[in-house]
């Protein structure tokens, strides 16, 4: 059965690439989406803006010296190497559509017209096709009713950014098991390395294994996967108490998921660290003590770059006075707030401050200002990273450069951005999509370090 998708605009600002992701199927533009597109690339809303622009060049690549009829007929999608064809796009005219056709058509001049508009061109095809699978994508809830209620069979959001099924199936980091570890385990074998032990299981044994998870169990036993291979499983033995009595710049783990968070920190096979949680839950504490012990104490890096995302009110940061660290003031005070615990008991606390600022060479950044630079021998702390999509956070995330390490925050009870759900955001995308690569560490930091009432809030409101 030929497949027909027809893209909402909304589509397509999500995923400016979302034309490659339908197969070896058709995919339809309504002519009122590049309409939208053209309006929309020249907003001042600098995220949505370059979506836009990205979005219609994809399409311009595709479509290229094509002509008029060929665009309306389908225009072969090659894949990036240009030998195989994947699908065709399509751009249909949907001005000529007629109120008197023999369709439900929905009234298109009232203020939902482009809605209106693309839901027609979907009833189109659905009645010139009658033999095809014919679908509207939106993520637009509202828009998926109407086109249900005006007679379209299918309607779907757009579910290729989409890992899970259920956001309480994120992985932790970490696998805790009650009845001892190694009750489960049918061979093992130990070896030294060093100082390290090194334990040796069946890949079987653990099936759900991924590079740097954690092993805890309630006889107070705590591994870490350190390889895995076609057959084994490579488990690095610690010491809970070890890992509990860490410090860094003063600070130290408060309960084992913050103890895990702070020598995945310090691990240095590890290039990112993601680490999700509640508010509260010392997430940007951690990631900040550590940055400034490895760049003062231990010199690992040159500079602490800290950026987060702000909403779109505060996207053009440049009408703003003074210095763009000055800009970013009202979005990072979160990490002043954490520079006066690590050092507000201090008889100087304020100069204290600066003085780390200065030593530790610490750049406040909109994100905005980071895409198109490499950043090198950098520790870069990404916070409120829960409301961006998959592709704002890869191109943050390509930034990064030699001898640097990055560390995402984010929670994903927190967000903000009507678009996104803890399902779609581009922080569940990267847990699951970097938890299997070697050099990439995750950690789920639970537990409310704030006060009772910040626990019940998070918990209860």
């Amino acid at each position: 059965m030929e497949k027909i998708y027809i893209l909402d605009t909304n589509v397509l600002l999500h995923d400016p690439m979302a034309i490659h992701s339908f197969a070896e199927h058709r995919v339809v533009i309504p002519m009122t989406v590049l309409e939208e597109l053209d309006i929309i690339k020249d907003r001042r809303d600098k995220d949505v803006s370059r979506e836009a622009r990205i979005a219609i060049n994809n399409v311009e690549k595709i479509m290229g010296s094509a002509t008029p009829k060929e665009i309306q007929r389908g225009v072969k999608i090659l894949t990036n190497d240009a030998q195989k064809v994947i699908g065709t796009l399509s751009v249909f005219p949907d001005q000529k559509i007629q109120n008197d056709d023999n369709i439900p058509y929905l009234n298109s001049t009232h203020q939902h017209a482009n809605d209106n508009r693309i839901i027609n061109v979907a009833l189109n095809l659905q009645n010139t096709n009658p033999d095809a699978f014919v679908c509207l994508v939106t993520k637009d809830i509202n828009m998926r009713l109407k086109a249900k209620g005006s007679g379209l069979e299918q309607v779907e959001d757009y579910r290729n950014d989409k890992v899970l099924d259920d956001v309480d199936l994120l992985s932790k980091g970490y696998e805790f098991f009650e009845n001892g570890f190694w009750q489960g385990i049918k061979r093992v074998s130990t070896e030294r390395q060093g100082t390290e032990t090194i334990h040796l299981i069946g890949k079987g044994d653990l099936p759900n294994a991924y590079p740097k998870m954690f092993i805890l169990d309630d006889t107070d036993f705590v591994g870490m996967v350190i390889n895995i291979d076609q057959d084994h499983i490579r488990i690095l033995d610690l010491n809970r108490h070890h890992l509990m009595s860490e410090s860094y710049w003063g600070i130290k783990p408060r309960n084992m998921e913050q103890a895990m968070s702070l020598f995945l920190l310090n691990y240095d096979d590890v290039d990112m660290t993601v680490m999700t949680g509640p508010a509260g839950s010392g997430k940007t504490l951690l990631a900040l003590a550590y940055g400034l012990h490895a760049i003062i104490e231990e010199k690992r890096f040159n500079k602490l770059i800290v950026a987060r995302n702000t909403p779109p009110i505060a996207e053009d940061i440049g009408f703003l006075p003074g210095t763009e660290e000055e800009k970013m003031a009202p979005w990072l005070a979160a990490f002043d707030d954490n520079l006066e615990v690590l050092h507000g008991g201090d008889e100087h606390s304020v100069s204290s401050i600066d003085y780390v600022k200065e030593k530790a060479n610490i750049q406040f950044k909109s994100l905005n200002f980071m895409r198109g630079r490499s950043f090198n021998n950098a520790y870069i702390i990404i916070d409120e990273s829960q409301g961006l999509t998959q592709f704002q956070l890869k191109s943050i995330i390509t930034r990064v450069g030699a001898n640097s390490k990055i560390v995402v925050l984010g929670n994903l009870a927190q967000i903000d951005n009507k678009y996104i759900t803890p399902l779609t955001s581009g922080l569940t995308y990267l847990v699951e999509k970097s938890k299997h690569y070697d050099h990439a560490s995750i950690m789920h930091v639970n537990g409310i370090e704030r006060s009772r009432l910040a626990e019940f809030a998070e918990e209860n409101l």
